[in-house]
């Protein structure tokens, strides 16, 4: 198992859930039934990752373009969304995982926000894994939403750094990604974590989401130990 690996465990994990809608396709069923088989993967990849030794782990749930799309089905992923959170979150309070949510608010329903509001609350004091969920979240909104606050409270040109910028973000509170996974096997960001992402790892897969189970996070977890992070630098660097 990876929890048994010497090698390094990320403290932080990042996934961009995609294909629920090509695995449902491939069964001749609707898409949301591919969403819904998508929703049911979520909780054993959390416990599996929580068992390894991971600390955080982000889920892109729902980007803020994610709105584009057919008016039914938007519908019926904020209604799996909403049914998620009143089936998972006893077990995974149980399970010692707290919850937090990044993202914008606008657009959601009042009754879905609270339901998410009371699910952060009871989860606020545990420890074990905080599962962060990007919900009406895209990157490029969340930097102009710091921007907009930096200028608000008045900050001066000079004052302006890398870890000022990091701490007006909605992950002010978390470290970035180490590594970063992407099922369905597409090779793009969509707009998720950009500042974050800046010297994160990746592991790309053709599994689709609903398919991706532990022994491939396993898999993903052993290639990221076998990956030397430099972060721009040299790791074995020479004197001259």
């Amino acid at each position: 198992m990876a929890r048994l690996n010497p090698n390094p465990i990320p403290s932080h994990v990042a996934i961009i859930m995609d294909g629920n809608g090509r695995w449902a396709k491939k069964r001749n069923l609707p898409r949301l039934a591919g969403h819904k088989a998508g929703t049911q993967n979520i909780h054993r990849i959390i416990k599996y990752l929580g068992d390894s030794g991971v600390k955080y782990v982000t889920l892109y749930v729902f980007s803020t373009e994610n709105w584009n799309r057919p008016s039914h089905e938007v519908r019926g992923l904020m209604r799996l969304i909403e049914e998620s959170v009143d089936k998972e979150v006893q077990s995974l309070h149980a399970d010692g995982i707290r919850l937090i949510h990044i993202g914008r608010s606008d657009g959601v329903s009042q009754r879905l926000q609270n339901k998410v509001r009371k699910a952060i609350e009871l989860t606020k004091n545990n420890k074990k894994l905080t599962v962060c969920i990007a919900f009406n979240y895209g990157g490029r909104s969340e930097i102009v939403n710091a921007i907009k606050r930096i200028i608000h409270d008045g900050i001066t040109p000079d004052e302006v750094d890398e870890t000022l910028v990091s701490n007006y973000l909605y992950t002010a509170d978390l470290p970035d990604p180490d590594l970063i996974i992407r099922t369905g096997g597409e090779m793009r960001l969509s707009n998720f974590l950009l500042w974050q992402a800046a010297y994160s790892e990746y592991y790309i897969t053709p599994t689709l989401w609903p398919d991706f189970g532990p022994e491939e996070m396993e898999q993903a977890l052993s290639a990221f130990s076998d990956r030397e992070r430099r972060f721009g630098g040299l790791k074995n660097r020479v004197k001259a």
